[in-house]
């Protein structure tokens, strides 16, 4: 009976756990086609303030213009921001910070025993110091 109640109980959390992370997921697409549109009308603007309006006009680097290098650059920030969403995620996403998590947990309780068996090997336990000393053990009456 009660193991019916707990499948259910896992089953609620993993549907839980798959629409935080679908949710999750959709907020990071959302930003990057977001920085998409700034990037593109951004790049626009740039360009029509330096050769339309002819701000900056005598400002050039490597014989480009200013906006060109400034496109270049916000072009790469969202390249990297790409990979973040797309790339980066797929390796380093939940599952592989639940596995992660699982390795560290399992070496922590293994590190955990092995200290247990070492402090029970140094410090002997109450029955036994009775034993040396030929002491009963306390008995209430």
């Amino acid at each position: 009976m009660f193991s019916t109640s707990k499948k259910e109980n896992q089953k609620e959390s993993e549907q839980r756990e798959q629409y935080v992370y679908a949710s999750e997921r959709i907020e990071q697409k959302k930003g990057l086609l977001s920085h998409f549109i700034y990037f593109i009308a951004g790049s626009i603007i740039l360009c029509i303030i330096n050769l339309v309006l002819a701000i900056g006009i005598e400002i050039t680097f490597l014989n480009y213009n200013w906006f060109v290098w400034v496109s270049v650059l916000w072009g790469f920030i969202f390249l990297t921001h790409v990979f973040n969403v797309f790339i980066k995620n797929r390796f380093m996403g939940k599952e592989w910070e639940h596995r992660q998590l699982e390795k560290l947990k399992a070496l922590q309780e293994k590190r955990i025993l092995e200290l247990g068996k070492k402090v029970n090997a140094k410090t002997p336990m109450l029955e036994d110091l009775n034993k040396e000393k030929n002491l009963a053990p306390n008995k209430e009456i």
